[in-house]
């Protein structure tokens, strides 16, 4: 149990939306198997003594310890009568592994179903309110025509709060779906969103397909809603603009891509208007003045309120849209009041313009930064970011003094990658350190890790099998496989050893001969097969039902548990069939080569046990 807490210490070290996620899931496990040791030796033999009465039924006599030792018995005389030959076919298996784990893709978290799209399109800049309701609502009406949507409600611009500095081109619409029975036959999440996606292409136009949760937390940690963001670096924001439109024309060619949007920080409209100091000292007039006329008429200025039985609401008061709509028109109509009494317009004493500038400022770690956006569907994500890098790499040439960061998801990938290079080969370290302070040698130590890599083999198998990408959820479910199967190999170990013992003591302090080395190794694992294959039966009956499991957060479970349901098989098979060939060939080498291996009397030795 110490072995399975420990392997549980890389889940500490996640930081981030990865440890928010996992750490639970570290401290209940850590927890519950303290509990567990404690509970085993202290309340279980109190138990025993009170409930384990009456006749017990003999191990050899249990039907189904039985009937494990008939299929076990012919299979580890064969693997003791070709020791080598095992052990080759085990690292053949090992190897070939390799080619599915390179077939797997990576991704930071798989997606989680949580039973709402948010659609979060954005346009070019300069869009009119009036032109944002109108192109909302269209795609609000075609959202709504599919079978599967419940409800549907689009959002343009930001809310009144500061920390929404979302511009009027970026919608956020929220589509509600109706439970999955009552869909249509063959449609799931992601087909529905490509439907959706090929029905809602409007020219100027980029979509973006998240979830409302995710996409918060995507936001608030990276400022990135889709999953692979670009960030451009650099000084100037009409060269950070050309570069970032760049690498939107590449990355849209990379497969995979389903739109691509680099913001255009230089596509804003403004009138300026520009106080002339020296026309405005000729007439005995301030700044003041001119900007107090401008907020009242352009801006309007609240002046009374009206009260509505309970509710009151402020009346503000400025110019019609007819006097205000061009710079012209607000140079002549709008007066200013001068101090000895009449009034001035407006242009006589400022300078009325239109101007292009930045729709927003960007700032990261002191740098100007400029956002390019990218969705991406039917790729996993660490294999379409390499292309991707490659690709910009290829066709794009930062000055000097620029730079390009990938964030988004991707980001969390990395940093979790970081981590956990860097914690999981102290956590196999701090294992070998157990193992050998539980068996004082070097030989039993380095059996029971070999336990490790081949418990990977039906892992990964299995997951190239269910189609599913490396990602954190992934890697949480090798982290408990590995203290599981090291587990197993040390419960294995221990009755070999205890065999071994036994036929020492038997043998008077004379050197067992290979006979008797061989005859001890089959009653150590033909013997002993009921309680390792509790051990494995256990966990498989737990973690199965994972495999059928639907609704929010299946994924990730589904993610954790696929790891250790197939590496416990492959676990399993070496520790009855991989363990005792490695072990009779190790203690082997240090008998007396009495009688030949080959020439070795399997029905004999059968006899004996």
């Amino acid at each position: 149990m110490l072995i399975i807490t420990v392997s549980f210490l890389p889940i500490f070290a996640l930081e981030g939306q990865e440890g928010r996620m996992f750490g639970p899931l570290a401290y209940t496990k850590t927890f519950s198997m303290t509990a567990a040791a404690f509970l085993s030796v202290t309340l279980v033999p109190a138990l025993m003594v009170v409930f384990v009465r009456g006749r017990i039924i003999p191990e050899h006599r249990n039907p189904v310890n039985r009937a494990l030792i008939a299929v076990y018995r012919p299979i580890i005389r064969a693997v003791l009568k070709a020791k080598s030959l095992t052990i080759i076919v085990a690292l053949f298996a090992l190897i070939v592994t390799i080619w599915p784990a390179r077939q797997l893709g990576s991704e930071f978290m798989p997606v989680l179903n949580e039973g709402t799209l948010m659609y979060m399109p954005t346009t070019l800049p300069g869009l009119s309110v009036t032109k944002a309701a109108e192109l909302m609502q269209t795609q609000d009406r075609i959202i709504k025509t599919f079978p599967e949507v419940l409800s549907v409600f689009g959002k343009a611009g930001r809310a009144l709060t500061a920390t929404d500095p979302a511009p009027t081109e970026m919608f956020e619409t929220i589509i509600q779906l109706r439970p999955e029975a009552e869909w249509r036959p063959g449609v799931t999440t992601e087909s529905l969103r490509q439907e959706m996606d090929a029905a809602l292409q409007f020219p100027g136009v980029s979509n973006a397909w998240t979830m409302p949760i995710r996409a918060r937390i995507d936001m608030l940690s990276t400022g990135i809603r889709t999953p692979v963001g670009i960030k451009v670096y650099g000084t100037s924001l009409t060269e950070m603009e050309k570069v970032a439109r760049e690498v939107e024309a590449v990355v849209r060619t990379v497969p995979g891509t389903t739109s691509a949007y680099a913001e255009r920080v230089i596509g804003g409209y403004y009138l300026d208007i520009t106080p002339d100091r020296t026309a405005l000292g000729r007439y005995g007039l301030s700044v003041q003045d001119v900007q107090e006329v401008i907020g009242m008429a352009l801006g309007a200025k609240a002046i009374t309120q009206t009260v509505e039985g309970r509710e009151r609401y402020d009346v503000a008061v400025r110019y019609p849209a007819t006097l205000r709509s061009d710079p012209e028109a607000i140079g002549r109509e709008v007066q200013v009041a001068l101090p000895d009494g009449g009034t001035i317009p407006l242009g006589d004493v400022a300078t009325i313009e239109r101007t292009r500038g930045a729709t927003s400022i960007r700032t990261e770690n002191g740098q100007l930064a400029v956002y390019i956006f990218v969705d991406i569907i039917g790729r996993d994500l660490g294999g379409y970011v390499a292309e991707a890098q490659a690709a910009v790499a290829t066709s794009v040439t930062l000055p000097p003094g620029y730079s390009l960061g990938w964030s988004g998801q991707f980001e969390y990938l990395e940093r979790a990658k970081q981590r956990l290079a860097t914690v999981v080969p102290l956590t196999l370290a701090l294992i070998f350190l157990l193992l050998y302070l539980n068996f004082r040698r070097l030989t039993e130590t380095l059996i029971v890790m070999l336990s490790l890599p081949f418990a990977l083999v039906g892992g990964i198998w299995l997951m190239w099998f269910m189609g599913f990408n490396m990602s954190v959820a992934v890697a949480v479910g090798f982290i408990a496989l590995a203290g599981v199967a090291a587990e197993t190999g040390v419960i294995m170990l221990i009755y070999l050893d205890q065999a071994l013992n036994e036929a020492r003591d038997r043998a008077d302090g004379r050197d067992l001969t290979r006979d008797e080395l061989y005859a001890a190794i089959m009653v150590g694992a033909v013997d002993r097969v009921r309680p390792k294959m509790m051990t494995v039966v256990a966990i498989m009956a737990g973690l199965m039902p994972i495999l059928w499991a639907h609704g929010t957060g299946s994924e990730i479970m589904q993610r954790i548990a696929v790891p250790m349901i197939g590496g416990m098989v492959s676990s399993t098979l070496l520790t009855l069939i991989v363990i005792p060939a490695v072990y009779g060939i190790i203690k082997g080498w240090s008998l007396k080569k009495t009688v030949a291996a080959d020439h070795w009397p399997l029905d004999r030795a059968a006899e004996q046990v």
